[in-house]
């Protein structure tokens, strides 16, 4: 089965399009538009040989993009397909699932109207998943879609896990919770961790670190997620890139009063403003920052000694609630090629059983390794994510089901 995978952003679209062969794969070709609906608009495509193009021109919308991502992938010249019926299924990558969705599914009209009831959720993704969706409706009617969310995994939480402590009433009446994001990710990266070791995922307490601009710690105990670091929106838990991460709702209002701000200017701040960025003033980058506290820079060390401090608070933390830990898995950008990150966030924990061999962690970058010492009672892994490859095989496996009814 031929499986096209579509990742919609607000003005991107990446795609991948999987060869899935019973319980075997391989990618045929990959890449991604830019700039949807601006000026330089362009797409980067990539065939399994390596070989790569870039191609630029007006992509006014997502359809637009999409049907250039479709001629790539046909065209005599860069394509790896003969003909568009050769894709068997999409599947898409959706962010907000809300309390509807516990797993991937099916779309139907009534799967996309539940969808939309969730935008209010995620304003910002939501909408151009959606664009995604009904652009291969219209450009491929006869193909079978299935949309894998971000929030899924960890609809198995608790209700005391995922409960605020405010009016119920608002909880009723807004679905203010805790959701968490990164799903697919963590599910992926625990699973693979569990295969690599030979465990049996649903024996095993594991802590998963997804850690790129954007960041978050998950507890699976048993595999199930028991509670994640973010919350009703992906700027709770970690410092991250350019969000704050966990702030006294009291410092919110005090600065929004003293600096005579609003509701849209204040989500900028904390958003788009603070995290890395905010205290280095340097960059959101982890490899400029850690290049800056290697010179001696007192904010990037600072921002250094803050990020792996957070991390480790939450491993400890997640340890507690599990009643213990057996797999530690880092995972994301920083996560797989961030050793310095990795070693901070795992100091001090030797009384949890996490030894880290610092010879195995030096310099690792983007491969899977166990990088635990002889002693470590917890294994500590470096897992590289593979979300595109979860909803590839959730897209089969829900196609296939289907055929078979």
């Amino acid at each position: 089965m031929k499986v096209l995978v579509l990742n919609c952003g607000s003005s991107s679209i990446k795609y991948q399009l999987f060869n899935m062969v019973d319980s075997t794969w391989d990618v045929m070709a990959k890449g991604g538009v830019e700039k949807v609906g601006l000026k330089g608009s362009f797409l980067k495509h990539e065939k399994s040989s390596g070989e790569k193009v870039l191609l630029e021109g007006e992509i006014l919308d997502h359809q637009t993009g999409i049907d250039y991502i479709l001629g790539v992938l046909i065209s005599e010249r860069h394509g790896c397909i003969n003909d568009l019926n050769e894709i068997d299924a999409v599947g898409h990558r959706v962010v907000h699932g809300g309390e509807m969705f516990n797993s991937s599914v099916f779309i139907t009209d009534d799967v996309i109207k539940k969808m939309e009831e969730c935008i209010e959720l995620a304003p910002l993704h939501n909408p151009p998943n959606l664009k995604g969706i009904n652009a291969i409706s219209s450009l491929l009617p006869d193909v079978p879609q299935v949309g894998v969310f971000d929030t899924a995994f960890h609809q198995t939480m608790p209700k005391y896990a995922y409960m605020y402590a405010i009016p119920q009433a608002l909880y009723k009446k807004y679905g203010i919770r805790r959701y968490g994001f990164h799903g697919t990710s963590h599910r992926y990266v625990s699973q693979r961790a569990c295969e690599l070791l030979d465990r049996d995922f649903s024996t095993q307490k594991i802590i998963s670190c997804h850690l790129g601009n954007g960041a978050s710690v998950a507890a699976i105990k048993k595999g199930e997620s028991v509670d994640t670091s973010m919350g009703f929106t992906p700027i709770e838990g970690l410092m991250m890139g350019t969000r704050c991460g966990d702030l006294d709702v009291g410092a919110v209002t005090f600065i929004m009063d003293k600096e005579n701000i609003g509701t849209r200017s204040a989500s900028t701040l904390f958003n788009k403003h603070s995290g890395m960025l905010g205290v280095t003033g340097i960059s959101s980058d982890m490899r400029e920052i850690e290049d800056s506290a290697g010179k001696g820079d007192e904010n990037a060390r600072l921002g250094m000694e803050m990020y792996g401090y957070r991390i480790k608070k939450y491993i400890g933390a997640y340890a507690a609630a599990m009643g213990g830990v057996d797999i530690l898995v880092f995972t994301g950008g920083i996560g797989e090629n961030g050793d310095i990150v990795r070693s901070k966030a795992c100091e001090g924990l030797s009384f949890l059983g996490v030894k880290v061999n610092e010879s195995k962690n030096k310099g690792l970058r983007g491969k899977e390794m166990d990088i635990s010492s002889s002693g470590s009672q917890v294994r500590v892994m470096v897992v590289p994510t593979n979300e595109e490859l979860v909803i590839a095989q959730d897209t089969k496996n829900i196609v296939e089901g289907l055929a078979n009814r």
